[in-house]
């Protein structure tokens, strides 16, 4: 009671003393300043889209000069998804017209009965992976990707099942370990890339038979090794450091064959295994590359 006393006995000075104390002040407040700085030439009434990523559908009401084209743009998805999801037979549009926006190329589906990852997958011509690596797809157990019926999935990459026949897409092979890159990398796997960098799996996922040697894709010295546990889906996976503030990231690993500490050379150095630990549809390698504690897309490091 004292201590409030004091307060209530002090407030005319503070608010006098300390302006910005006072609750008469913010209505004295002069923002031609913060105004100023936000007009920035013609287009300041040009409405952006977010690029932080979108975790469910949206609606979009169409304006004067859109084209399924010009939204796709806008949106980063590509103009079939946007066909297939509105069930559009051509590409004429009205203003005022409302389209559902996936957040990602590729299809939504309801679960059925019986359905799986994989079926799904296979019904849309894509890999369960990145169904399983989509962060906004939810799974009644993270570890063995069960379904709910009635549940809506984000299919990334599919394609509609009329269209598979026309649509024919292209396979990546890897014919690592090759000559070292200038920017010292190689692949460090053979097999095919069945998942590239985007916003929500930031490394390249590559597809060989399980037990497949996996090299160091850069020469360093071992920084972490982690194994026999989920680890936060990575499983058993390793870490090289180069350094110099580069640190690439093995991951899913059957077997490890290296030590913390020990030192690796590109293209030679076995670091472990092709296997299927953590959070994984089939056996393949997830490579990650971080530069100054920031994932980066591996591919131009490894091109």
């Amino acid at each position: 009671m004292v201590v409030l006393g004091i307060g209530v006995l002090l407030a005319p000075f503070l608010a006098s003393t300390y302006p910005v104390l006072s609750s008469r002040a913010a209505s004295n407040l002069d923002f031609s300043s913060q105004t100023q700085s936000i007009i920035v030439g013609e287009d300041v009434l040009k409405t952006d889209v977010s690029q932080k990523p979108r975790d469910k559908i949206i609606t979009y009401t169409v304006e004067k000069g859109d084209t399924v084209s010009t939204i796709a743009q806008k949106f980063g998805i590509s103009t079939d998804t946007i066909r297939w999801a509105n069930a559009l037979s051509n590409d004429n549009l009205s203003v005022e017209d409302e389209l559902q926006i996936l957040p990602v190329t590729g299809m939504s589906y309801k679960v059925a009965k019986g359905d799986t990852v994989y079926s799904i997958a296979k019904r849309f011509d894509t890999e369960a992976q990145k169904i399983a690596d989509f962060p906004f797809n939810d799974f009644a157990n993270p570890e063995t990707f069960s379904l709910v019926e009635g549940q809506i999935l984000i299919v990334p990459d599919g394609i509609k099942p009329s269209e598979k026949p026309s649509i024919r897409r292209e396979v990546y092979l890897v014919q690592g370990p090759v000559s070292i890159s200038s920017a010292g990398f190689t692949w460090p796997v053979q097999g095919y890339i069945s998942q590239f960098a985007s916003w929500y799996h930031m490394a390249i996922d590559i597809v060989a038979p399980l037990g497949t040697p996996i090299v160091a894709a850069n020469s360093g010295v071992i920084s972490q090794v982690i194994t026999g546990t989920w680890d936060g889906g990575y499983g058993n996976n390793v870490y090289v450091s180069d350094g110099n503030g580069t640190v690439t990231h093995y991951t899913h690993l059957s077997g490890v064959n290296v030590l913390a500490g020990d030192k690796v050379t590109a293209g030679k150095t076995v670091i472990g295994s092709v296997g299927m630990t953590g959070r994984t549809t089939g056996p393949h390698l997830h490579f990650e590359v971080a530069k100054n504690g920031v994932l980066v897309n591996p591919l131009p490091y490894l091109q």
